[in-house]
């Protein structure tokens, strides 16, 4: 190793320690890079503001699963929302199988023994993969499962984002299921971008998901899984077992997170971020003040 690359992992490993130090009495709430994942993460905030008297610093947008959990397994966040299904395939690297309270027990089970993280019971909804095309088309092409598409990817054009394209829940494992092959290699898109580009007829299919609130707000259609390719995507909120040591109240705070968001629910708080433009903070304070109004 050279003298620039020691000084810089000796500089971070100062910085982590630094950080550790000084939020002793703060919990820092992460997330991914897309809109439902800084609401989640927003809702977290603000229900251990209200349920206990420590400091909440926001660490939103840290892109995708694999960075959230190295910046757990680092300290550098105390706890985000991760889906189970996801959980499972990217982070266990086990095969995407079983139903909702298999793979909850099981990416538990794991996440305790080998990482110090405790997951805690799901949220109440469920996110799944959605591959989502143009109403026109499906009623043109009388599409209405994965399986419909197969004679018509020949001629079409898909875009998916950046995590769909390598994980081993996502498109290389659902082409070979489905038999799909497009015109060309998909395109790889932002993720706040997928929606646009169908509408505008850039690309013929997307890999959105189910919760999508714009979803809901245009003419677009989700096609059954009618394979079962997709494992369940249930949002659990996962946490440091050193955060809870030092916060046990922490832990009671998001408990009371427990089934409490639908799916119908999270669409709409989606919606109103990414289709009416309203403040993530302020739409996460109402969906609380009005389910948990205690």
């Amino acid at each position: 190793m050279n003298r620039v690359g020691g000084g810089l992992l000796a500089f971070f490993a100062i910085l982590l320690g630094a950080c550790g130090a000084e939020r002793r009495d703060v919990i820092v709430v992460g997330s991914k890079n897309f809109s439902e994942q800084a609401l989640l993460g927003e809702i977290l905030a603000q229900q251990i503001e209200r349920k206990t008297h420590l400091r909440v610093v926001r660490r939103f947008y840290l892109a995708g699963s694999y960075i959230c959990q190295q910046a757990l397994l680092a300290g550098r966040i105390d706890t985000y929302v991760e889906y189970t299904g996801t959980a499972l395939t990217a982070i266990l690297h086990e095969p995407a199988q079983g139903d909702a309270a298999s793979v909850f027990r099981r990416v538990q089970t794991e996440y305790k023994k080998r990482f110090g993280l405790d997951v805690m019971l799901p949220l109440g909804f469920n996110n799944t993969f959605a591959m989502v095309v143009r109403g026109e088309d499906a009623r043109r092409l009388n599409l209405k499962t994965i399986s419909d598409t197969a004679p018509y990817a020949p001629n079409w054009r898909a875009g998916f984002g950046y995590e769909f394209m390598e994980r081993p829940d996502g498109y290389p494992g659902l082409a070979g299921v489905y038999t799909l092959k497009f015109s060309a290699a998909p395109r790889i898109l932002d993720l706040g971008l997928l929606y646009r580009a169908l509408l505008e007829k850039q690309v013929d299919v997307v890999a959105g998901n189910s919760t999508d609130g714009l979803l809901a707000a245009r003419d677009l259609v989700i096609l059954k899984d009618d394979k079962n390719y997709f494992p369940p995507y249930e949002a659990v909120p996962v946490v440091r077992d050193d955060t809870i040591s030092r916060h046990p109240e922490v832990q009671a705070a998001l408990a009371g997170l427990a089934g409490t968001i639908s799916d119908a629910e999270m669409q709409k708080m989606n919606y109103a971020v990414d289709g009416e433009h309203h403040d993530i903070s302020e739409v996460a304070r109402e969906w609380l003040r009005l389910k948990l109004h205690d």
